[in-house]
């Protein structure tokens, strides 16, 4: 019998990884005995990300971008009553022996910061925003451990990314957040092609608001980080001819151009925001799947646009207040 080692790689972003599969088998063992571990399967999200925040509320999009034919949407969760994050990258993650695959939306809980692992933090944002980044790592880590082989992508990377959208406590106001996850391996000579898989401590990077006195503008991201094509605020600022036609067409749009031109994005009326994304997405990216949502300090989070998959229960929180956000609400008529 003999012993092989299999792996596949689909192509992503200079050879970042799309999906983990491989089986492994024990060196040093007689070839009889060899036994494959289980493999892991990561599905990755990619696509685009638009914020506006106005003067009433924050406006967002997700833009569906997949990677490959069986990628997954960005999906958008919960997590706590004045945030919610989109999700890129690997937040799905499966297990031959469980047919049901383990997503980072679900059964989210945050670490406090009085938690043992805040003291190897650096403090790169503020405690709550570092409490959401260490919920995810605890997340990742048993995932990504589970990677024994070497795998080929640019380690500036990240493998997994959440776009956090939402008010920051204190009165500071909105903030929107990109929190990314690299990875790191290390080669176990004495195995033989095994190698040991760390996930590393999560990068903060605030996208708004901007620096005083910085032109308050759209913002977008993007997973993988440098797709290729030009940004929204791009399309607008060069009146592109899609952007040109709801300008002219509609007295609304027209005024929101003027504030956005004028680098005052957030004097906006947020109805207006929402209605102008929802008429200029399926013009900057034809039949891409999206979903569109607002969110307000007092109100929480309410979709626009809905997500094409179900939406599975939450697990009750009885410490949950009967107000807080959530992603099964419907929009108010």
């Amino acid at each position: 019998m003999k012993s092989a080692v299999t792996m596949r790689d689909r192509k992503l972003h200079r050879m970042f990884l799309l999906c983990f599969s491989f089986l492994i088998f024990l060196p040093g063992a007689d070839a009889q005995t060899q036994q494959p571990e289980e493999e892991i399967v990561a599905n990755l999200a990619g696509g685009r990300m638009i914020v506006h925040v106005t003067r009433d509320n924050i406006v967002f999009a997700a833009i569906d971008q997949p990677i490959e034919a069986n990628s997954i949407p960005p999906r958008v969760m919960d997590l706590d009553k004045s945030h919610v994050a989109v999700l890129f990258g690997a937040s799905e993650w499966r297990l031959p022996a469980d047919p049901k695959p383990v997503r980072l939306d679900r059964n989210f809980q945050r670490a406090e910061p009085k938690d043992p692992k805040f003291q190897t933090y650096s403090g790169e944002a503020e405690p709550d925003l570092e409490s959401i980044g260490v919920a995810f790592l605890e997340k990742l880590r048993p995932l990504v451990s589970e990677l024994r082989h070497k795998v080929d992508f640019n380690p500036d990377e990240p493998l997994f990314e959440a776009v956090i959208i939402g008010y920051a406590p204190n009165g500071y106001g909105p903030e929107v957040w990109t929190v990314e996850y690299r990875i790191q391996q290390e080669e176990i000579a004495t195995r033989g092609d095994y190698w040991q898989t760390h996930i590393l401590r999560p990068r903060f990077e605030q996208l708004y608001p901007p620096e005083k006195k910085a032109p308050k503008i759209l913002v977008e991201a993007r997973y993988p980080a440098d797709s290729k094509g030009p940004t929204l605020q791009t399309l607008i600022e060069s009146n592109d001819p899609r952007i040109a036609r709801l300008r002219s067409g509609d007295q609304r749009f027209a005024k929101l151009f003027e504030l956005i031109d004028k680098g005052q994005a957030q004097k906006a009326v947020g109805a207006d925001a929402a209605d102008f994304l929802r008429a200029v997405v399926p013009l900057i990216a034809p039949n891409a799947r999206f979903v569109l949502a607002t969110m307000t300090e007092d109100r929480g989070f309410e979709w626009v646009v809905e997500p094409e998959e179900p939406m599975e229960k939450a697990q009750e929180d009885k410490n949950r207040p009967p107000d807080a956000p959530t992603l099964r609400r419907k929009p108010k008529p």
